[in-house]
């Protein structure tokens, strides 16, 4: 439960402007939180206790603007709590912070690792994820954890969440017709997690294995009578 030393009388988030009205300066900050939320779609698709925002602000105090991360998680929450959904995530309303929050670096340059990552870090948020495709020499993932009230760098391209149930890492794959690297969600194992797409073509050939399986049982079962036959035993008289 969160304790805010605020005004009494606080507006809802139907009151506060649902955007900060900056156009993303690359499809990929759409695209990539999208792919992890899509993921999250079906993985927990019997769970109503979470939500994953994009480009949605995070309202921390009534007389500052929101801080708007690409995508951020948050567990413990209504999924859904009208058929109007969140126009923005408004923390007096939720008393819920965020547990994970993600900003993807465009071409241009948004303190990502500096403003931001001090504005999360004095929110409490657990985990905070940047991804910038464009480095070359420094890893492009980098995933900070809050230990001490101070943010620290985990080491590896593929880092468990122990508090989320997931692990968070990036290779090279396809979404939406686009072959690059992506952030996926992986298991414990490391096992990394199936796009929507992929689980469609897996459910395809789960199928089409289990017609062959049918066709073949059928091709036995049609030879074998044959067989019987050829022996002078009608099959249709067996019980």
């Amino acid at each position: 439960m969160l304790e805010y030393n605020l005004p009494r009388y606080l507006p809802s988030a139907e009151e506060l402007p649902d955007s900060d009205e900056t156009p993303v300066d690359n499809e990929l900050q759409e695209l990539i939180p999208g792919l992890l939320k899509a993921i999250l779609l079906i993985l927990w698709s019997d769970r109503m206790d979470w939500l994953f925002g994009i480009d949605m602000g995070i309202y921390y105090d009534p007389d500052e603007p929101p801080i708007v991360p690409d995508g951020f998680l948050s567990l413990g929450v209504e999924r859904f709590y009208d058929e109007e959904l969140r126009p923005s995530y408004v923390l007096w309303d939720e008393n819920v912070l965020p547990i994970l929050a993600l900003e993807v670096v465009s071409q241009n340059y948004r303190k990502e690792y500096s403003d931001k990552l001090n504005k999360y870090q004095d929110l409490g948020v657990l985990y905070y994820v940047i991804y910038s495709p464009r480095r070359r020499r420094k890893p492009r993932l980098e995933v900070h954890k809050l230990v001490n009230g101070k943010y620290e760098l985990q080491p590896g391209n593929l880092v468990w969440l122990a508090e989320i149930g997931l692990g968070i890492g990036c290779e090279r794959g396809n979404y939406c017709g686009v072959t690059r690297e992506w952030l996926y969600w992986y298991d414990e194992a490391g096992n990394r997690y199936p796009t929507p797409e992929e689980q469609i073509k897996q459910a395809q050939k789960r199928a089409e294995l289990a017609e062959q399986q049918v066709q073949q049982e059928a091709r036995r079962a049609q030879k074998l009578a044959e067989q019987l036959r050829a022996l002078g035993i009608d099959p249709d008289t067996l019980d």
